[in-house]
């Protein structure tokens, strides 16, 4: 493959231009510009202390027996009746204390190691959508050929750090055991860390099995060296389900970091104020940030924000709007109080790749950065409110995450780069097109787009007058082509693969 000389980045050949698809290298980003400050001190103390008051006074219901136990065992207030816990704000700040700052995910591939904390900002690939689409073949229920080239898109773009749960579901398989198939192919496609499903025991256990397999461990020794993530995603308004507490409980006796994010959307799963929402977003968060702690205490845990709000004409969810951009920031403010990493997504409520899709992604994003989030979760391949993840969308949002890295990047400044020879040797109306100065950068002077088309609109024309989306569909067609599976060893596919056979036959199989 190709290097591209501006950045050392992979780069595959494309057709629309006759040479490579121009992307960066892959890396570690770093967001070191101060994180914006929506709420100020005395704001955020008061979210905070009605937060306690809600985890103190309204409770949590959780539907597990083995959650009350540990609640119980810590001292906090259960209510076997109701399922409903209540916690005070000591039980809370002893759990923060145990909290790391920042914890790393290690691939089977030990290069792509990331790190969450701290100033680092990952982003990872569209998780969830029961459909997918692109403009060849439509819109149409999510299939494991789809989900495949998905982990192949996400392996090829080096913008994309992390797989989430499951590209897309592949329904033509069995509900109870297709996660084993999807994280087969996470770990055949790519050499990235990815999310496991953490709906119930079983399956967040298969997730740390595999990993380790590819890692040629056991499993407990990946506790100091975690290699999968999951989000748990709380049941707003506070309501946490039995198989969501069985797949935390898992991560957190293995030492697999958990992302508590609940699902708060203004209007239905939340009061209409934002402060309300964060209200009640804080204390879902906290609870079972204080859970991964009283499992183990030094699990890696990451605060989640996935607060936006509803069309109040039709109840539908929106996304990548104002008040989902301040939560994104204000999100981050929390996290930064507690100190625990931050988790945020760059949704958008569009139905197809559009100038919608596009504002909206940018606009969430923005939130994102902002806010100093260290995973934007579903950052590639969102569409329409999450129930779809299109081909042509992950192309856009490579394009997206490379502009907010090289924004990101660190402003050189000196001398040489303030540039003042090169002005005073310019004659008053002439151009630097030709200077000294000009010919030692013009290769690496600017960020190269993969996506956008800076031709004029004469040559734009001749060249067949295509749209972004137009190219969009020959850019993913040509990475697919250009893709170039990891090389995995031998043994360690076999053994991979005996482990799914033999899953499968422990678990049996339901027809979709």
């Amino acid at each position: 493959m190709a290097r591209d000389r501006r950045s050392g980045g992979r780069r595959g050949k494309s057709d629309r231009t006759g040479g490579s698809i121009d992307q960066l290298p892959w890396q570690q980003v770093h967001n070191t510009y101060p994180p914006y400050q929506l709420l100020n001190p005395d704001q955020l103390d008061q979210l905070h202390a009605t937060s306690m008051r809600i985890l103190s006074e309204a409770g949590i219901r959780v539907m597990g027996d083995n959650v009350l136990d540990i609640f119980e065992r810590a001292g906090a207030i259960v209510d076997r009746d109701t399922k409903t816990i209540r916690i005070d704000e000591s039980l809370v700040t002893e759990a923060l204390k145990m909290v790391p700052a920042e914890f790393t995910l290690t691939a089977r591939n030990p290069a792509k190691r990331i790190t969450l904390g701290g100033t680092h900002m990952n982003f990872g690939l569209v998780a969830g959508p029961p459909n997918v689409h692109d403009r060849i073949n439509g819109r149409r229920p999510g299939n494991y050929t789809d989900y495949c080239n998905f982990i192949k898109l996400a392996h090829h773009f080096n913008a994309v750090n992390l797989i989430g749960n499951q590209v897309m579901a592949p329904i033509e398989m069995p509900a109870n055991n297709r996660h084993l198939d999807t994280y087969l192919a996470n770990l055949a496609y790519s050499d990235l860390s990815f999310h496991c499903t953490a709906i119930g025991r079983g399956r967040a256990l298969d997730g740390i099995n595999m990993m380790a397999i590819t890692r040629g461990q056991k499993p407990e020794e990946m506790r100091d060296d975690p290699g999968v993530i999951t989000i748990i995603s709380v049941n707003s308004p506070r309501l946490f389900d039995d198989a969501m507490g069985d797949g935390l409980i898992a991560m957190a006796e293995y030492g697999q970091p958990v992302t508590v994010t609940p699902f708060t959307l203004m209007g239905a799963m939340t009061p209409v104020t934002l402060p309300a929402a964060l209200a009640q977003q804080n204390a879902e968060a906290l609870f079972g940030v204080v859970l991964t702690q009283l499992v183990q205490p030094g699990t890696p845990v990451m605060y989640g924000s996935f607060t936006s709000n509803v069309d109040m004409r039709s109840g539908a969810p929106a996304f990548g709007t104002p008040e989902n951009a301040k939560a994104n920031i204000v999100g981050g403010q929390l996290a930064r109080r507690y100190g625990i990493p931050y988790r945020t997504s760059n949704a958008n409520a569009s139905n197809a790749v559009d100038l919608q899709a596009a504002y909206e992604t940018m606009m969430a994003t923005w939130g994102a950065v902002l806010g100093g989030a260290n995973i934007v979760y579903h950052a590639a391949g969102w569409l329409e409110g999450g129930l779809t993840a299109s081909y042509e969308k992950f192309i856009m949002d490579v394009e997206i995450i490379q502009n907010m890295i090289e924004f990101l990047k660190p402003m050189k400044f000196d001398e040489d780069e303030l540039g003042f020879d090169a002005i005073n040797s310019v004659p008053t109306g002439g151009h630097f097109f030709g200077s000294d100065h000009t010919m030692a950068r013009y290769e690496t002077a600017f960020y190269r787009p993969m996506l956008s088309d800076w031709q004029n609109y004469e040559n734009w024309e001749a060249a067949g007058a295509k749209d972004a989306l137009e190219r969009a569909t020959e850019i993913w067609q040509q990475a697919l082509r250009d893709y170039e599976e990891p090389v995995m060893d031998p043994a360690i596919r076999e053994e991979l693969d005996a482990y799914v056979a033999k899953r499968k036959e422990e678990i049996g199989a339901v027809e979709p």
